[in-house]
């Protein structure tokens, strides 16, 4: 069915946190806008990852829009940290709230944006035969929407149920009496184990790669601690922008063997009770010097052990092939005690990877484990995945594909040289997935939305990232990278865990505050590095 409006001013690829925010600003300057959806309705990464236990890692009254202070007060968030149903409830709410699915095609895969580059417009495709024009198009496509789907011999073959963690059956998944098999201990199969191991007759995790996890020490939202949040929202969000992760959380004033070991493990303990990825943080040297890194490291692992009722277990469970914090730590409920149930057993596919799958289960070069279900909480192919996945040209034809074939290069992660009228949205280059990501991409479309008007006030028609200053950003954002110990880690900030994929660590690590002040500078400038051209400018 075709669009019943061809021409927009703006196309917007993809309904999550990110696109939907984009329609509401931009349509409010008086835009056009359409929303291209790929799945049913709105949620993007949230209507997806659906599988039991699935909760953000920021905290809930965070992770929330702050465009709108009567959204802020009006909503109430239950949980500290939000389940995947409430979130996606909220994002419903809003978008029903600010009349938003009018102007948004679900059930819709954008297939092509090509620009012609006469007329200065983008031609966006869909599979369903759509085809509209755009004077912008904005990539709102996420960070983790491309499931990774590992190809091992006979994956096709297996006869019982199988699901991937990112593309959850809307109608649910028993787990009661089965032989259930879990490959992968990153955020989703930490998430998911304590939940599938309560009903599963057996529960077997396949892990190639053991994880920093600390519990999200979850709690209900007191109507107390409610009304106390919304009275300092202001502040709450003023100090979130300024921080180094998009929260108000700060890092401990002085750096981790400056202090005593008595302060030093108050410290940890304090940030341990927080709960979940800020431990990385409790330190403002804590990736950056290997000593500091160690202390924070040997405490986890202390606490760890105390909940592991079997020490070879623990072994196994336990990371020794990274700096804790170089890979995003993960946030869960009961993970490591789980394994203390006598249904519940680790598979290390370290000493005995995984060689195959036939129709009755699994098979390492260890043994054969007969399963009912196999489940793949193998993640995804981050931050280019999903732009991977559509047809992208730019000037004379080229590809994006190729244009970032050694790597994604960007100037602040929201333009590319080549690709003018083209916008990403919490993209590599900027830091994205290393902060609060609704907050990340309110700072993107708010940007984005202040140019347009720029340039309309300006009589620019084009915008578009200078060679220099894409080469020179992404030099930065090497530089910034390699001052750490991140690279060390084979983490899917890097693609480790795409075969094939480029080694480059894509986010900017230099802190969500530092970020938003080169932005807000770059705009203040007049757009330095970016080339501004129009009819009547």
């Amino acid at each position: 069915m075709k669009a019943h409006v061809k021409n927009f001013d703006v196309v917007v690829i993809g309904a999550g946190f990110a696109g939907l925010y984009a329609l509401q600003r931009l349509r409010s300057q008086g835009l056009s806008v359409i929303v291209f959806e790929a799945g049913s309705d709105v949620g993007g990464t949230w209507f997806f990852n659906r599988y039991p236990g699935a909760r953000c890692d920021v905290e809930s009254i965070d992770y929330s829009y702050s465009f709108s202070d009567e959204l802020q007060q009006d909503w109430d968030w239950t949980e500290k940290y939000a389940t995947q149903e409430e979130i996606l409830r909220y994002i419903n709410h809003v978008a029903d709230r600010f009349d938003l699915r009018r102007d948004i095609r679900c059930s819709t895969r954008v297939t092509s944006a090509v620009l012609d580059e006469e007329q200065m417009l983008w031609t966006v495709r869909t599979d369903r035969d759509d085809e509209v024009t755009g004077r912008f198009c904005v990539m709102a496509t996420g960070a983790l929407s491309t499931a990774n789907m590992p190809h091992i011999p006979g994956r096709d073959a297996f006869s019982g149920e199988l699901y991937h963690t990112g593309h959850w059956p809307a109608a649910g998944v028993d787990f009661t009496g089965k032989r259930v098999g879990i490959i992968g201990t990153g955020s989703s199969g930490i998430q998911l184990v304590p939940v599938a191991a309560q009903t599963a007759r057996e529960l077997f995790v396949f892990q190639r790669t053991a994880n920093y996890s600390v519990p999200a020490g979850n709690t209900v939202i007191t109507p107390e601690r409610r009304a106390e949040v919304k009275a300092t929202y202001t502040e709450r969000r003023r100090q979130s922008r300024n921080s180094g992760g998009g929260s108000p959380h700060q890092a401990h004033p002085k750096n981790t063997l400056e202090i005593s070991a008595a302060e030093r493990r108050a410290a940890f303990e304090k940030r341990w009770d927080l709960g979940g990825v800020l431990f990385g943080k409790t330190f403002p040297d804590q990736t950056t010097d290997m000593r500091a890194n160690d202390e924070a490291r040997a405490f986890f692992e202390e606490k760890v052990r105390g909940v592991i009722e079997d020490p070879a277990v623990a072994d196994v469970l336990i990371p020794t092939d990274h700096p804790i914090g170089t890979k995003r730590i993960c946030t869960d409920t009961n993970y490591f005690q789980t394994y203390n149930r006598g249904n519940v057993h680790a598979v290390d596919l370290r000493s005995a990877p995984i060689e195959s799958i036939d129709e009755r289960g699994i098979t390492t070069t260890a043994q054969h484990y007969d399963l009912d279900m196999i489940v793949f909480a193998t993640g995804f192919d981050a931050m280019t995945g999903a732009l991977n996945r559509i047809d992208i040209r730019g000037r004379a034809g080229r590809p994006l594909k190729d244009a970032w074939q050694a790597g994604p290069r960007t100037y602040l992660g929201l333009g590319v040289d080549g690709y003018p009228n083209l916008f990403i949205v919490t993209g590599p280059g900027s830091p994205s997935v290393l902060a609060n990501m609704v907050l990340g991409a309110e700072q993107h479309v708010d940007w984005i939305g202040d140019l347009l008007n720029h340039m309309a006030e300006h009589g620019f028609s084009t915008v578009e990232a200078e060679p220099q200053a894409v080469a020179d950003w992404v030099a930065e954002c090497n530089e910034r990278a390699a001052a750490t110990m991140f690279p060390q880690a084979n983490s899917w900030y890097l693609g480790a865990n795409i075969p094939g994929k480029p080694r480059v660590f894509m986010p900017f690590i230099g802190g969500f505050g530092v970020y938003g002040a080169i932005c807000a500078d770059v705009a203040a400038s007049g757009y330095k590095g970016f080339t501004l051209v129009g009819s009547t400018a």
